[in-house]
């Protein structure tokens, strides 16, 4: 016999109830034995007699109270009823045969018993177990996501299934959380536990430890001490780990919540600038365009004048691309498709080009000078004129810039190649976020972090890609690719 299980017989064995019942059983063997001697009843009419004392053991105690009832039955029938009477002994075999019928017909019935009893207890303890679940899970449901889910569920635990202590360690926050009587050296018990990854089924005691899941990732663990089964401790953790995951993601939401009303203001500041500084812009251009235009100035004042009016059409072309952010971000432009032919678009851009030296580094491969795609002309050539800037920006003075655009299938793809600065594998995805630079570059080149940002969301409202490639052997080159028939329009 295993010790734990000589430990439970020991204790069920020496409580009050079982005592009891064998006394009240003794008792009724003695009425039996006392009322068949007075009456001079035969073997067969006390055996059964006997047979329905050690039923009533059973059924109302257990097999060992039926045993030690069937044993002293046996003791009685042959001492009083078996000739000799008032013997132990017994002479004719069959009387062995009787005597030996009604023991295993004893122990047989008390078995059955003891085995039925046993189910309706296990399934009364279930019964139970599954309601406090029930109650814990719909608790665990009313909790408030928003604060952390360690104290709330460990006081759960312990009032809805009354053990010892519960501590609970959340990985996600880096918190344990504790409720009932923990000795002073386990205080971090729930954390060590994840760290050692310890699962105990409360063989050696009543302490119970699992890892939290969900999935194939640990997010806790969870220990407990009291009378429990390791279903209903499966249960709790696993009802533990989805409370868990569920405050994880009420989280997320919150922080992507966050984050849109933050976009939207953000949007909202930008137009509002942008809108603002368009005025006095407007008035700066004009001035300065008037200047030149009515000479009779000195070769200085013309060269400030000239500055004045290159940075003011920079100044006005940077709130332009404000707006146009600002209105992709809101998802409030309109994209107005038509036909635009793609060696005509960068022919425009490049003469627009502020600085002619840009116009004479580009080398231009067309594989098919008539293509033409259905797209938003203003959001095409803001995106050729980026990536041209882009180019200029971060190339090696004086090298050479290649655009090329080639047909794949239903897609043009446009891509413009410079030799320079490198962007280095992590940054490759990122420099498409909204103000985002590298950390190598945004010291030594001037620039907002906006303009790759446009450039994605314009892309995405003609259902087209961007993306970049860069090494120091060949260089850096970024690309774009729409659909040559228009797919959607933004509203």
């Amino acid at each position: 016999m295993p010790k734990t299980a000589a430990v439970h017989w020991l204790r069920q064995f020496g409580s009050p109830r079982t005592g009891a019942q064998v006394l009240a059983a003794c008792a009724g063997l003695a009425s039996v034995t006392c009322f068949g001697v007075l009456l001079h009843l035969d073997l067969t009419s006390v055996s059964f007699l006997y047979l329905l004392v050690v039923i009533a053991a059973a059924l109302y105690g257990g097999f060992w109270q039926a045993s030690i009832v069937s044993a002293l039955a046996a003791l009685c029938l042959t001492f009083f009823f078996i000739p000799p009477a008032f013997s132990f002994s017994m002479q004719d075999p069959r009387d062995w045969v009787a005597l030996g019928a009604f023991q295993v017909t004893a122990v047989v019935i008390s078995r059955l018993s003891a085995k039925e009893l046993r189910s309706k207890r296990e399934a009364e303890v279930h019964r139970v177990a599954m309601e406090r679940l029930y109650e814990l899970s719909r608790n665990s449901l009313l909790m408030d996501m928003r604060e952390p889910p360690g104290p709330q569920l460990v006081v759960l635990i312990e009032r809805i299934f009354n053990v010892e202590a519960v501590a609970l360690f959340d990985l996600n926050l880096g918190r344990q959380d504790r409720a009932g009587d923990w000795r002073e050296e386990e205080e971090d018990i729930a954390k060590a536990s994840f760290l050692e990854e310890a699962e105990e089924n409360a063989e050696g005691g009543p302490t119970w430890r699992r890892t939290l899941t969900v999935g194939s990732r640990p997010v806790g663990s969870l220990v407990l001490r009291g009378d429990l089964t390791a279903t209903v401790v499966d249960a709790l953790a696993s009802l533990a780990a989805i409370a868990i995951e569920r405050h994880q993601s009420c989280e997320k939401e919150e922080r992507a919540e966050t984050a849109s009303k933050t976009e939207q203001l953000r949007a909202a500041v930008m137009d509002a600038l942008a809108h603002d500084l368009k005025t006095p812009l407007t008035a700066v251009q004009t001035a300065s365009s008037g200047l030149l235009e009515l000479g009779r100035l000195t070769s200085a004042q013309r060269d400030l004048a000239s500055l004045i009016n290159e940075q003011a059409i920079e100044l006005n072309r940077l709130c332009t691309r404000l707006l146009l952010t600002a209105k992709l971000e809101a998802s409030r432009f309109g994209l107005h498709a038509e036909d635009v032919n793609i060696a005509e678009l960068i022919a425009e851009v490049l003469t627009r080009q502020n600085d002619p030296s840009v116009r004479e580094r580009c080398r231009i491969r067309n594989e098919d000078e008539a293509l033409t795609v259905s797209a938003d002309k203003a959001l095409l050539s803001m995106i050729v004129a980026q990536y041209l800037d882009n180019a200029q920006k971060y190339s090696t003075a004086g090298s050479r810039i290649d655009v090329e655009v080639v047909r794949s299938h239903s897609e043009m793809v446009l891509s413009v190649h410079n030799v320079g600065s490198t962007i280095r594998i992590e940054d490759r995805e990122r420099v498409f976020d909204r103000f985002y630079r590298t950390s190598d570059l945004k010291d030594s080149v001037p620039g907002t972090g906006i303009g790759l940002s446009v450039v994605k969301k314009a892309a995405q409202a003609h259902s087209g890609h961007v993306w970049v490639i860069s090494d120091e052997a060949s260089g850096t080159t970024f690309f774009l690719s729409i659909p040559i028939a228009a797919r959607r329009t933004l509203r």
